[in-house]
């Protein structure tokens, strides 16, 4: 960062309101009138602009995750489907509200009071940061002299959006192809690894039930051969039960059908007897 970037961000991260006097007063100290000279064409800042440079200087560090993240998003896009980008783009919305919010606490935390209509400003250049590399180049400078629009035309003119100049150490060359192909790859491989390893855990969770549904079937199935082997000897036992009855029922016939022989000799015998006794008392 030069010199006159340097003083620049700290008059454009300064209390609005003394803005003019503390730029003349800087251009007064300049040892080099060429450099004092761009120090007093410093253009005061919009209190939009002034918001996301306080941002961009008190919490430079958030910023600049941010703006990686947005780098990777805008590179991610090429290899998303549509509903993964739907989600990303939430995603990027609700950073968006969440930087503009904090951007607009820390203007109020150094008594300026933030409107609707500056959040909305501030908001939008955050938005317009997160969709260009030279736009989040302009906003992480932190000195912006007016708002940005997410629809501008790119490249943007330094000149004109910040004071000082372009950024020196901004924007970062584009990567070699063969770079963005690689990270690309590796996203794609990465994933692969997780789709299967995802995949891997639901098949070992499905053997796993598979395997006590083996067990179970198993101990039902023993269970059930041995029942089997009961009725199977309950069986045989009745079997032989029911032969030997039919063998005593036919014994059984035999006598009854001597016993009956037996009656109807022993019948005519008393009948014989009684004839007899008849005929004595008779003579009698």
């Amino acid at each position: 960062m030069t010199d006159l970037e340097a003083i620049a961000a700290d008059l454009y991260a300064g209390p609005p309101g003394d803005f003019v006097s503390a730029r003349n007063a800087r251009a007064k100290e300049a040892e080099d009138a060429a450099v004092a000279d761009r120090i007093r064409a410093l253009r005061k800042p919009s209190v939009a602009a002034w918001v996301v440079n306080v941002f961009a200087r008190e919490r430079a560090q958030q910023l600049d995750q941010a703006l990686r993240l947005a780098d990777e998003l805008r590179e991610a896009q090429a290899d998303i489907d549509a509903v993964t980008l739907a989600e990303l783009t939430r995603q990027r919305r609700a950073l968006t509200e969440q930087l503009a919010a904090e951007a607009a606490a820390l203007a109020t935390a150094r008594g300026e009071r933030i409107t609707t209509a500056t959040r909305d400003a501030v908001r939008q250049t955050i938005t317009a940061a997160f969709f260009d590399p030279a736009a989040a180049a302009a906003v992480a400078s932190g000195r912006l002299v007016h708002e940005l629009e997410p629809s501008a035309e790119f490249p943007l003119d330094f000149d004109t959006i910040l004071g000082g100049g372009a950024p020196s150490g901004r924007p970062t060359p584009p990567e070699p192809v063969d770079e963005v192909k690689a990270r690309r790859e590796l996203r794609k491989a990465q994933a692969a690894l997780h789709d299967a390893e995802q995949a891997h855990v639901r098949a070992t969770r499905e053997l796993g039930a598979a395997d006590r549904d083996v067990q179970d079937a198993s101990a039902r199935a023993a269970q059930l051969d041995t029942r089997i082997a009961d009725l199977e000897a309950d069986l045989v036992r009745a079997h032989s039960a029911a032969v030997a009855a039919r063998t005593e029922a036919t014994a059984a016939a035999d006598r009854r059908t001597q016993a009956a022989d037996r009656a109807t000799t022993t019948e005519k015998a008393v009948e014989a007897a009684q004839r007899a006794v008849d005929a004595l008392n008779a003579e009698a």
